[in-house]
């Protein structure tokens, strides 16, 4: 007689992984062995609990599991697939001994967690002279109380009795073309080659739990915004002592409000007024990396450029340092005191320029005309 697993749990068929996972954590509880501790028939019940657990919180075994039953976990099953259930990719294995075209067959033993991913803010100064910086993020680290076997206290996984510490199983079918060899991931430990008896009660028998970690990242100098840093192995673990994922860091650049990054090159705009770019200025500005003194000639026009060579963000791919680029922009006032226009007034008489009549409201009607 067949076992329903998802009665055994205590869910409906169509249950979500997160409601078959907390029914499965309150069955334990009720059935653990230290909870029951004259009760032989609560320790067989938590066992047959156990390995429905593993088999629907598995979505490749549950599907085999929802479609064959029990066979389909245990090397039966079948259907109606000309192949036997196999496909093409087992054909070429029965035949050559391995998947066909590059497939590669899997290896016992826990999967590698997940890789994860952080935005890692920095500003341009970071930019500028590399920096190390905080990161955290919320991931799977391994269970202290179990070490990360998923073992519960005092016990140890075991070896799969169904694949004998494989992880794999192989399938005798039956197919159009005869009897086909298949070898595919044991349905009872995963592909793990172990099962856990008793689960340790702090991780439910997954060995690991969740956590807010901080990393100390190391940005280059010369880091663009939007490029992103690999940490190795910095990732969430895998279940049951899986070797971790990678961690990957976006890095994102604040807006300075003074310098604009141009490729490697840093620009600075340099307001000055109508007599100081007319009659020249000597002028230190506070640079990124210290002061840069510079001195503006007579003359100079609207748009002017000045470069200062070595300056500006360090090359990322390569050595040395872009430009500090400063940029004229020549200010005119939208209001003047009768002084200021009156000395305008007198410069143009002397230059001989044509301008408007100091009249304001003739002034007005002429330029409403334009409007």
């Amino acid at each position: 007689m067949s076992t329903d697993f998802y009665a055994l749990i205590g869910v409906p068929q169509n249950a979500s992984a997160d409601d078959i996972k907390r029914a499965y954590r309150k069955r334990a509880r009720e059935l653990h062995p230290d909870a029951n501790p004259d009760n032989p028939e609560a320790e067989e019940k938590f066992k047959e609990v156990s390995r429905a657990y593993e088999v629907l919180s598995d979505p490749e075994t549950r599907a085999r599991y929802d479609r064959f039953g029990e066979a389909g976990i245990s090397g039966g099953g079948g259907g109606s697939d000309p192949f036997g259930g196999g496909g093409f990719g087992d054909i070429f294995e029965a035949f050559f001994g391995g998947g066909g075209f590059g497939s590669q067959r899997q290896q016992a033993g826990p999967p590698r967690g997940q890789d994860l991913e952080v935005t890692a803010r920095i500003t341009l100064e970071d930019v500028l002279n590399g920096a190390q910086v905080t990161v955290q993020v919320n991931t799977a680290i391994s269970c202290d109380p179990c070490k990360g076997s998923g073992a519960g206290a005092g016990t140890e996984p075991v070896q799969c009795s169904e694949c004998g510490g494989l992880g794999q199983v192989r399938r005798v079918r039956q197919s159009m073309l005869g009897q086909m060899v298949t070898t595919g991931p044991c349905g009872r430990c995963g592909g793990m080659g172990q099962v856990i008896v008793t689960p340790c009660s702090s991780c439910s028998g997954d060995g690991r739990i969740m956590s807010k970690e901080s990393y100390t990242v190391d940005v280059p100098a010369g880091i663009r915004s939007g490029q992103t840093l690999r940490l190795s192995d910095r990732g969430a673990v895998g279940p049951r002592g899986g070797p971790a994922g990678d961690l990957y860091v976006h890095v994102a650049v604040a807006t300075h409000s003074e310098f604009e990054r141009v490729d490697d090159d840093l620009v600075y705009t340099l307001s000055l007024s109508i007599s100081q770019a007319a009659l020249g200025v000597h002028t230190v500005l506070q640079a990124l990396d210290g002061e840069l003194d510079l001195v503006v000639p007579a003359g100079t026009q609207h748009g002017k450029q000045f470069v200062a060579r070595g300056r500006g963000v360090p090359h990322l791919q390569g050595r040395g340092r872009g430009n500090l680029i400063v940029r004229i922009a020549v200010v005119i006032p939208t209001s003047l005191s009768q002084e200021q226009e009156q000395l305008l007034r007198q410069l143009a008489q002397v230059s001989g320029d044509d301008i408007a009549p100091p009249d304001k409201s003739l002034f007005s009607k002429i330029k409403s005309a334009f409007t």
